[in-house]
């Protein structure tokens, strides 16, 4: 499992962003992945890296085809290959 984590927003729209926001978080909800949102970012996991830069374009794209002519993508990849690591275990390791 490789998981992602995503900071999206156009910066030419002005301070109020969140329907931009909301639209990228909505084509992550629309890939059927198991995600979680904080205030500064989304966190998902997903199968491979094919699977991961679609659903980053799709993030991308929701804002682009909202208008926006500039947007701002931060991504991180955690992509283990040694053990089965999820969003859960990684938590559990804090513990």
């Amino acid at each position: 499992m490789i998981i992602g984590e995503i900071s999206i927003a156009p910066t030419d729209k002005g301070i109020h962003v969140r329907k931009y926001v909301k639209a990228a978080l909505d084509a992550i909800k629309n890939t059927g992945v198991k995600y979680k949102t904080s205030a500064m970012s989304t966190t998902f996991e997903a199968e491979n890296l094919d699977e991961l830069f679609t659903i980053v374009k799709d993030a991308h794209n929701a804002i682009i085809n909202m208008g926006s002519k500039r947007v701002y993508t931060v991504l991180k990849i955690d992509d283990r290959r040694d053990v089965d690591a999820t969003m859960e275990t990684k938590l559990k390791g804090l513990k």
